[in-house]
């Protein structure tokens, strides 16, 4: 830290007295000098740089969770298991192509068997393409006949592509009226709530599917159940 406190002190010398009887090419001079002598305070430079990187997103994040904590936790337009009157909300932004989704559905089902007391709030994100899409919006189109829960494992058990075809072969095979389906994915419900995911998943900074909210906490990527368990009783306590 002394070193690049060093190298600091070296570059605001243009902006003290000495900027006067040095040259701005002397004092990049001296700049290179330090760095070849001590190479380490460029790591130690991009160390802290990270650090405030996170440290910013981290506050950013905070502050959209809380602007945002309504519109997470009590959409009316986006599907909810588990317990609806849970008093830890846990949200899943997923995506129907996305293997690691698929692969956190045991995992999500462990969780809701040991904890009858947390509401589940999905919020469709299709970011891997247009059959990402078109499942997307053929489960959002499925709560209208009441079956948006069983479609959904359903389809996380899917292993192929979710695309057109597959996803209609699940619809039918779990007695959904596909005719009906069809007519409802046009509803403008369903690209509202896919825009708000959208929208939410940019404002919390997340890259990729799956990701979570749980209670005041971010978790990208596969988590497992005892993580989420963790995160739960977290997020308990702390009300």
């Amino acid at each position: 830290m002394k070193k690049l406190l060093a190298g600091m002190a070296l570059l605001m010398l243009p902006f003290t007295a000495m900027a006067d009887d040095i040259s701005e090419e002397r004092i990049k001079e001296l700049v290179l000098e330090t760095i070849l002598e001590n190479p380490g305070i460029i790591f130690e430079a991009a160390r802290l740089f990270e650090e405030q990187q996170q440290a910013n997103q981290a506050q950013a994040a905070a502050q959209v969770l809380e602007a945002e904590k309504d519109t997470l936790e009590n959409d009316p337009n986006a599907p909810v298991l588990g317990n609806p009157e849970g008093d830890v909300t846990l949200v899943e932004f997923f995506d129907y192509n996305c293997p690691y989704c698929r692969r956190v559905k045991p995992e999500l089902e462990a969780l809701l068997a040991v904890d009858p007391n947390v509401k589940v709030v999905y919020r469709e994100w299709p970011i891997l393409g247009e059959g990402s899409v078109f499942a997307a919006r053929a489960a959002l189109a499925s709560r209208n006949q009441g079956k948006y829960e069983e479609f959904h494992w359903a389809m996380m058990e899917l292993n192929e592509r979710a695309e057109e075809a597959s996803v209609l072969r699940i619809a039918a095979d779990i007695g959904l009226d596909v005719a009906q389906l069809r007519r409802d994915m046009n509803a403008p419900e369903i690209e509202e709530h896919i825009q708000t995911s959208m929208r939410l998943s940019r404002a919390l900074g997340f890259n990729g599917t799956p990701s979570f909210v749980i209670g005041d906490s971010l978790a990208p990527g596969l988590i497992q159940s005892d993580q989420m368990i963790q995160l739960v009783e977290q997020a308990r306590a702390a009300q």
